[in-house]
């Protein structure tokens, strides 16, 4: 039902340069204080919060919704849907949550198909109908199948890392720095370097990786379903949806968990669109029925 997108290539070489931008601001920091603690300092954090992500993923995105648990009996039409795709795609059934947020959108989260949640608002419920939701389920089932969610929440942890440590070294260097007035120059220029170019580094490998899971889950989804206009149709509800009711951009549990999500939550002007995480609504939809077209759907 997958289908090969180099994914593993493009993400690995994108978090691999994450990690190796967090490393090269440890390097700055050892050049600058003659202390080659920074980078085994820097590499063990990078290492650490990777791994308690991959292991709590699925915990800190429903957590951060303040999503709860549903069953067959509560929810059957959303249970119904994701058995049927479940058991299509031969991948256990993965856990079920309803966000209680008025946002139409929905996310994906657990670090293998064996450790899975599926999390819808209760917003989306409302404002889709069978098949649309049918194609969004589709969309964030696959995004477990093809481990996108564990590589999202990967580059979303160092990204918050690289913003962190770059913050760190910046004040560190402005005030400590090396013992003479050329390191101590040397210092400033650098840590002026990296408060500036470090998070928007991070931001943007973190876009790169998104979006292109975005639109393969897109893809795969709607052939899981067999049904590429029925997510169309969700997308363009969703956007209009979003509008109406976007979530708070300055809550940080729920910007961590924004691009996990299968609309970008928030509503933003063209520039803030242009670093979304999300591809274009457009984009997507033009593939979709692209795709459509394709199977003599349209």
């Amino acid at each position: 039902m997958q289908h090969h997108h180099n994914n593993g290539l493009k993400t690995a070489l994108l978090l691999g340069s994450m990690i190796g931008f967090l490393l090269l601001i440890g390097a700055g920091l050892a050049a600058f204080t003659r202390s080659s603690i920074w980078i085994l300092l820097f590499g063990l954090l990078g290492v650490i919060t990777v791994a308690y992500t991959y292991w709590n993923s699925d915990k800190l995105a429903i957590k951060s919704m303040k999503a709860y648990p549903v069953t067959r009996e509560q929810v059957p039409g959303l249970y119904s849907i994701v058995e049927e795709l479940s058991a299509k795609a031969g991948q256990p059934m993965p856990r079920l949550y309803v966000a209680p947020t008025m946002t139409p959108n929905a996310f994906a989260t657990g670090r293998n198909p064996q450790n899975a949640a599926v999390c819808c608002t209760e917003g989306i419920l409302q404002l889709l109908d069978e098949r649309e939701m049918r194609g969004v389920l589709g969309h964030e089932l696959m995004h477990v199948y093809n481990r996108d969610i564990l590589t999202g929440s990967i580059a979303a942890a160092v990204a918050s890392v690289i913003g962190t440590v770059a913050n760190f070294a910046s004040f560190g260097m402005m005030f400590g720095g090396g013992g003479n007035n050329e390191n101590r120059g040397g210092g400033l220029l650098f840590s002026l370097l990296i408060a500036l170019f470090a998070p928007l580094a991070a931001g943007i490998m973190q876009m790169a990786i998104s979006r292109t899971r975005e639109y393969d889950a897109d893809e795969d989804g709607a052939q899981l379903t067999g049904d590429p206009l029925g997510l169309a149709s969700a997308l363009h509800k969703l956007e209009n949806g979003i509008s109406r009711y976007p979530m708070n951009p300055n809550n940080r549990q729920v910007a961590g968990t924004a691009s996990m999500m299968i609309a970008n939550p928030f509503r933003g002007g063209s520039v803030k669109n242009m670093m979304s995480t999300h591809p274009p609504m457009a984009d997507r939809i033009a593939r979709l029925e692209a795709m459509a077209r394709g199977n003599g759907q349209l």
